[in-house]
């Protein structure tokens, strides 16, 4: 009941007379909760007729508001805004819902096709709402003295003179509602986690929710070692002539092979020297790696070959060597794989002798001299097969990796009959004079000795076979053994891109093709 005693009074009836007064200004947003279910209940007092309501309100409407003084047309009295929760009381305990403005009692309402008026504005001296925090500023790490929480970990202040950053908006913490709240009908931003309690021995600062985890990169690849650079300039300059009718005599600067098979991972590389990209010649280097079968089954040969200096098409002649070596091997492959795995070394090197003669016989009828040196290597896919196999004919290297330190297994060259040996005098039985050949008789030309070796691999080991562009160097300069020994004892291959690095580290005065094949041992 009012002062004046002629009916209640609240704070709905200054609310209605502002809502549709011209004059009055715009409060701004509503202090109170305006969530969806606060407005659906203010729709319903609106629309709903019964005492208290609408069609009360415009009954009352017609005369001047009540003033506390009893006088009407007063300034309305200084009241607080209340909440949706205690306005639903006041209006149930009114005697019912709201009715429309000049509804007869009784009638059946009729929809208000207004506008639903917002929450009511706060009082003329009512006090201001605190504001919303403003969002967090990146540019700040830590917060100022009076913006920590209680409980928190204290962080230096900002410098004099500089204005500081607003304080970060808390996460929701229990009793307490979050800093922003979402429209009706727009979904809610995603909810912050609480912070996770520290050590209060935990030295003080900001908080690293995370670490980054960096895989180092392997050292870069010097481009020489040794005292002073070589003398050609490390990549290639000319490119060798073409004849437009030959082009597939063409051979490329690099040749880059790897594989995979049972306890070995093998690299093969084969590329021009210094020399020969300075002065545009053709590679005279060649390199073959072909497998034959399947399975454990499987045989892996590499063959290279290198073609004699300054002898004409001496690249098509490394070449034939290859090609026609990888055409014996893979028509005896069969009978090849079952004498690894027997070991039987004997037979191995009575019929690997027999291929190498005739590929290189070969050449020598077509150029009447040796025109290429050759060296292959034998690896069985089984894994349970470590025997190795390398076998050929000329000049080269074979060395091994063990524990950081090299070993050369190159073969020893048997001594040639007719070249300083005793049995290669003829003389009579009895004056004992040396009889000269017969003029004759054709003189049958020299033959490259054979070259055999079968190892037995052990795990951790590295075994390499390279032409002699790389096999000088390695034997004449002692800092490209130490780095390539640091290189390649890692306990995995390198990639091939790294491989191609490893073995173009130059050396100066040494310029010819280099051509290499390793194999890691698992």
């Amino acid at each position: 009941m009012s002062q004046q005693g002629d009916g209640p009074t609240r704070q709905d009836d200054d609310w209605w007379g502002q809502l549709y007064d011209e004059t009055a200004d715009d409060t701004g947003p509503a202090p109170a909760p305006d969530s969806l279910d606060d407005r659906y209940a203010s729709a319903k007092r609106t629309t709903v007729p019964g005492p208290g309501g609408a069609e009360d309100r415009g009954a009352r409407r017609e005369g001047a508001p009540a003033s506390p003084s009893g006088r009407s047309g007063g300034p309305p009295p200084e009241r607080r805004p209340r909440s949706s929760a205690r306005r639903g009381a006041e209006s149930a305990a009114g005697g019912g819902a709201p009715s429309v403005p000049g509804a007869r009692p009784g009638a059946a309402p009729e929809p208000d096709t207004r506008r639903t008026p917002p929450a009511s504005p706060p009082a003329p001296h009512a006090p201001a709402p605190p504001a919303e925090p403003a969002p967090p500023d990146p540019r700040r790490a830590t917060p100022t003295a009076a913006e920590r929480t209680p409980g928190a970990p204290s962080a230096p202040d900002a410098p004099a003179g500089r204005t500081p950053a607003p304080p970060a908006a808390p996460g929701p913490q229990p009793g307490r509602p979050p800093a922003v709240r979402p429209m009706p009908g727009w979904p809610a931003p995603p909810a912050e986690q609480p912070p996770e309690p520290r050590d209060p021995g935990a030295p003080r600062g900001p908080v690293v929710t995370g670490v980054a985890h960096f895989t180092p990169a392997a050292p870069p690849t010097p481009d020489y070692v040794g005292s002073r650079p070589p003398t050609y300039a490390p990549e290639p300059t000319a490119l060798p002539a073409a004849d437009p009718e030959e082009l597939g005599d063409l051979v490329p600067d690099t040749v880059l092979e790897g594989a995979r098979y049972g306890a070995c991972t093998l690299r093969a590389v084969s590329l021009r020297g210094d020399s020969a990209r300075y002065r545009g010649e053709t590679r005279r280097d060649a390199l073959l790696v072909a497998r034959f079968g399947a399975g454990e089954q499987a045989l892996v040969l590499v063959a290279m070959a290198t073609g004699a200096r300054a002898v004409p098409g001496a690249h098509r002649a490394a070449a034939d060597a290859c090609r026609w070596m990888g055409q014996a091997v893979g028509r005896s492959h069969e009978r090849l794989v079952e004498d690894l795995r027997a070991d039987r070394r004997g037979d191995l090197k009575s019929g690997l002798n027999r291929l190498t003669d005739r590929t290189l016989g070969k050449l020598r009828a077509a150029s009447g001299e040796p025109a290429a040196s050759l060296r292959c290597l034998l690896l069985p896919a089984d894994p349970d097969c470590r025997t190795r196999v390398f076998f050929g004919a000329g000049d080269g290297g074979l060395f091994r990796l063990r524990d950081g330190e090299w070993r050369s297994l190159e073969p020893a060259v048997p001594a040639v009959p007719g070249e300083g040996a005793p049995d290669g005098d003829r003389l009579t039985m009895d004056l004992g004079i040396p009889v000269p050949p017969s003029p004759y008789e054709a003189a049958e030309p020299a033959r490259t000795p054979f070259r055999f070796r079968a190892a037995l691999a052990r795990p951790g080991d590295v075994l390499m076979m390279c032409t002699s562009g790389l096999a000088d160097p390695l034997h004449g300069e002692a800092s490209l053994r130490a780095f390539l020994g640091r290189r390649w004892s890692r306990a995995a291959a390198p990639g091939l891109a790294g491989f191609l690095a490893d073995v173009r580290t130059r050396v100066k005065g040494y310029a010819d093709d280099r051509t290499a094949a390793a194999v890691w041992e698992a």
